[in-house]
This record gives structure tokens, sequence and C-alpha cells, in this order.
């Protein structure tokens, strides 16, 4: 058995953004620790980007430029190609499939193609003898995805949950800590930088429900079923829901929550209310969380910086470091040929919801609302009723735990009583 080789290994990236740049620190500034921790120093042979002209705080002037990502995919003198080009197509697809079918191990944080085209990436990649990391593309530096395809690999993983999105995190905690509606949050964010150049992808929790379908792939041993993920953004969450959540003990967060049952693979990433004390209760600004639940190991909480150069930079290259030291791991933690395609749960795990809605000032008005719960099989655990606001009387429920069938059948029923003056709020309360 030959001993591990302290040939140099040399990387091509594609996409000179904030993180690119910050890896091309990282290798400039720290390259002795590196070599140090590998036993190999690591080089970047060449890279591309759009715009070669581009100030980026680095000097890329010792690098081979390459206009084209795909002919840096397959230059000879590249072993690990770096794409952080993203976009599910076009040029960062077509670029990792060069480097894979050439054989070369695969670095990336691009969720979204990911998301899109995993599967088939990662059985390329087996069929050519080749590695394809991306713990870069999932909650910036906190290293989950190491976590569950290794440090976890003992355990039956029964939910993983968490605040994956930073962005709408600090929307959230803004409206609450300020005041502030959803609109001035968001422009606030907005002028801050933080939101994409389509903000959907973040407030409407694309971004993170990508992330979501690749964690889920990985705990339940599935294949990446992006489309199968219900998605709710938080543009419907208002300041009154995060003031009255918190007068009855809770605090509202985008959260992402998978799950495995009998009734199929549940993907959920939406508003749900999380325990105000809890661990994601706590997490405040633009901070991502994860929290895993394993049959041996019980829960780990794992917390850290979402996004940005450095954190997201110190992902990409743990991935380098662990393909510099030769540990080769499968995709999704198990061989692609392995995964089995999701099905889809139909209902999801009962919970405890909380609703609220605003009562017309009728005689018998709350009576008809705890019949047509009551009729529905909804129980309520606790109400409260807030003062009048002109004909209208803001009325909070939390209700046992139910499921979301037994409670939109609830709420189609109030709709009719003709006593609820808009559209009620259901947002799922889940247990931490």
């Amino acid at each position: 058995m030959s001993g591990p080789t302290t040939e140099p290994l040399r990387l091509g990236i594609a996409g000179l953004g904030t993180v690119g740049a910050g890896v091309v620190k990282i290798v400039r500034q720290k390259s002795a620790l590196l070599q140090d921790r590998a036993g190999r120093r690591i080089e970047i042979s060449a890279v591309s980007a759009r715009n070669r002209d581009k100030d980026r705080g680095v000097s890329l002037a010792s690098y081979d430029w390459q206009d084209d990502p795909v002919a840096l995919a397959q230059r000879d003198d590249v072993d690990v190609f770096v794409e952080l080009v993203g976009g599910s197509d076009g040029p960062a697809k077509a670029a990792v499939e060069a480097a894979l079918k050439a054989g070369k191990d695969v670095v990336t944080a691009n969720k979204a193609l990911l998301a899109h085209h995993g599967q088939a990436l990662a059985e390329l990649a087996e069929q050519n003898g080749a590695v394809l990391r991306f713990e870069a593309a999932v909650a910036g530096g906190i290293p989950v995805i190491k976590a569950l395809t290794e440090s976890l690999a003992g355990n039956d993983i029964t939910r993983v949950m968490g605040v994956m999105n930073g962005t709408c995190n600090y929307i959230l905690t803004r409206m609450e800590s300020a005041g502030l509606s959803y609109a001035a949050a968001f422009a606030e964010a907005d002028a801050l930088g933080f939101l994409e150049a389509d903000p959907e992808l973040d407030v409407g929790g694309i971004d993170a429900g990508h992330k979501l379908a690749l964690l889920a792939s990985i705990a339940f041993g599935t294949q990446v079923a992006f489309s199968s993920v219900e998605l709710e953004g938080i543009g419907r969450v208002s300041i009154d829901d995060i003031r009255q959540a918190s007068d009855m003990g809770y605090k509202i967060k985008l959260l992402g929550v998978c799950r495995l049952t009998g009734r199929g693979l549940e993907q959920s990433m939406s508003p749900c209310l999380v325990p105000a004390t809890s661990p994601l209760g706590q997490l405040d600004g633009g901070t991502n969380m994860v929290v895993i639940d394993g049959d041996q190991v019980g829960q780990i909480v794992m917390r850290g910086a979402g996004a940005g150069e450095g954190p997201t930079a110190s992902a990409v290259m743990g991935d380098v470091m662990d393909i510099a030291r030769g540990t080769r791991v499968t995709t999704f933690g198990a061989p692609a040929s392995r995964l089995v395609a999701a099905t889809p749960a139909q209902t999801a795990t009962p919970a405890p919801y909380y609703l609220r809605m605003n009562l017309a000032d009728k005689p018998g008005a709350l009576a008809k609302v705890a019949a047509a719960l009551g009729d529905a099989g909804v129980s309520i655990h606790r109400m409260r009723q807030y003062d009048h606001i002109d004909s209208a009387a803001p009325v909070l429920i939390v209700t046992h735990k139910t499921t979301r069938a037994a409670l939109d059948q609830a709420l189609e029923a109030i709709a009719g009583t003709g006593v609820v003056q808009d559209t009620p709020v259901a947002l799922r309360i889940e247990a931490v």
C-alpha cells in the first residue's frame, strides 16, 4: 500500500466573486499552515471569471487566466476544479460535468446546481472515480455536510431542521427588535446588500429550500428532491404576528424541517414558531443554525455564519483539505446507485399551530370559530383575545397537535361563518 502523495494539489478556480476571492486569499496567505495540515502544498494553477480586469483585492498575476470555465475544468494542471460561478445550469453545470468526466475532483458552493442536478452529478462523479464536495453550499461556515456524511454516520437521523437563510433571519429579527414592518425591514436588508439579485430566492424560501433538499438526501439516503419541498416565504409575516407570538413565548423563523416517516419524506421550508427560549428562538441577525436529531447522539446544534467571504471560503477550503489528505467520500454519504427515490409525504407529522384572526364584533363570533375547530377535530390549547381595533377583535389561538389537513378544513369552515374579517394566519409550531 502506497503512502500519501507529497505532490502539490493544484486548483482551478472558476468564479472570482466574494467567495472565490476569499479562497485565493486563504491559499496565498496561509500556504504554510495548509501544507502542514494537509501534508502537501495547495497551489492554484489557473482561474476564470467573466471580468478579467476587476479589482478583487488580491493579486491574480501568478495564475493563468482562462476565459472559459469548461476549458479550465479540463486543464492537465488542474487536480481539483473549484466551481464558484453559481446558477443551476449554464456555464457552472457544463464546467462541473466536464471536470467530472475528466476524472477531476470538484468542490462547489452551488446549492442550486446540486438541488436540481445532484443525483446525475453524483452518478457522474462515481463513474469517473472523482469526488464531488459541497460543504460551502449549505449554511456557509457551519460544517454540517461533513457532520452528516462522516461524524454522524453511525446514527439513524430522525429529523434535520434549521434556519438556513441569514437574510430572512435578519429581516425577522429587525422586525422584532426595531418594530419594523416587513416592507421596512426588507428595504433595510436590500440597502445593506443582503438580498440576492432576485430577492424571491431569499424571502420566498427558495435558497433555503435548496439547502434543505441536500441535507435531506444525506440524512435519509434519498435522491435529492427539491421539487417536493413545500415552500412558503416570509412575505405574509406581519409585525403583529411577531409581537403576538412573542407574547405567547415564541419566535417566528423561516424554518426548514425534514424527516422521513412511514408517510414518506417530509420537506418544508416555511415560517414557523419555535419556543423563544430554544437555541433557534435565540438566534438573531444573519446567523444560521442547523439542528440534527440522531438515534445515538441525541440532538446536535450547530451555529455559525451562513454567508460571507470568510465563512464560505473556509468551507470550500475544508473540502479542498480533505481531498489533499486523500479522504474520498461519496457525494451524499452513500453510493449514488443506492439512493432511493423519495416518496413525498402526503400529510405532515401532526403539530400544534398558531392562528391569528380578526373577528367581527358580533355576538357569538368566538363560539362559531371554536365550533368550526371542534367539528374538524382541532382542539384549542390556548387562546388570547386583544382589545378591539375599530370593529375587529384580534384573536390568537394555539392548538393542540393536529394535521394541516384538519386545520385547513377548520379554516374553510371558519371562512364560511362570516365572522372573520380577513384571511387567518396559520403557522406551524415546531418542537425544538
